[in-house]
């Protein structure tokens, strides 16, 4: 039976080593950062304490017939966890996105079960080979940390600007346009609606980017987001 402070231990353990993964993915601006990480982390590790540990807090005697399998709530943690990395998945066109974030919640999820179960060697162990992995073996990949996708919808009025005006505009701008919609609202004063979706380096303020837009004639309305 461990005691109140070392199981707390273990749990603090989870946590920091966690927050060490989730800040790394907070450095390459990931959606899923040092909080989730740590949150992750902490919670497998709070659960692998419970499920080790709860038993002896229940206060059973010895000739009371109690049969705990210590094993039932880690394993639904790691079936739990599968949901909240999906979430972290995106598909944008044929372009998948998330998968090392959503991998790295796994990760961390077994650093806290470890630090849990008082693998502490293991749980830094893992924690260093995780970030070499994050790290290091980035550098053999092909990532553009400092461009951004950002999706800019601009409404103006038909015939004021043309088209091909408020691309090459966004063009002076941006290094690549991806993709680009386009929507007719009669309904609306023929109003029309042209989304953009660009490679912008990260020096580029969206302000920049709705001031060369709003400069044009006929644009009513212009919108700068992040890519989904």
């Amino acid at each position: 039976m461990l005691s109140h402070e070392q199981m707390i231990l273990r749990i603090v353990v989870g946590a920091a080593l966690g927050g060490i993964i989730g800040y790394e993915r907070d450095l390459h601006r990931r959606p899923v950062g040092l909080r989730t990480h740590l949150i992750v982390a902490m919670t497998a590790a709070t659960f692998m304490v419970l499920s080790s540990e709860f038993v002896y807090y229940q206060h059973y005697a010895h000739e009371d017939l109690v049969e705990v399998d210590t094993s039932r709530i880690a394993a639904s943690v790691v079936s739990a966890v599968g949901f909240l990395a999906g979430g972290a998945i995106l598909r944008t066109g044929l372009t998948v996105q998330g998968l090392t974030t959503a991998a790295g919640l796994w990760l961390v999820t077994a650093i806290g079960m470890s630090s849990g179960a008082g693998m502490f060697v293991e749980s830094v162990t893992v924690t260093a080979l995780g970030l070499a992995a994050l790290t290091v073996l980035r550098r053999f990949e092909d990532k553009e940390d400092n461009v951004t996708r950002r999706r800019v919808s601009v409404t103006l009025r038909r015939g004021s600007t043309p088209m091909e005006t408020v691309t090459e505009s966004l063009r002076s701008v941006c290094l690549d346009l991806l993709d680009v919609e386009y929507e007719t609202r009669l309904a609306q004063e023929n109003m029309m609606v042209l989304t953009f979706e660009v490679r912008v380096a990260s020096t580029v303020s969206v302000a920049s980017i709705i001031e060369l837009l709003e400069a044009l004639p006929g644009i009513e309305h212009v919108r700068v987001n992040l890519a989904q």
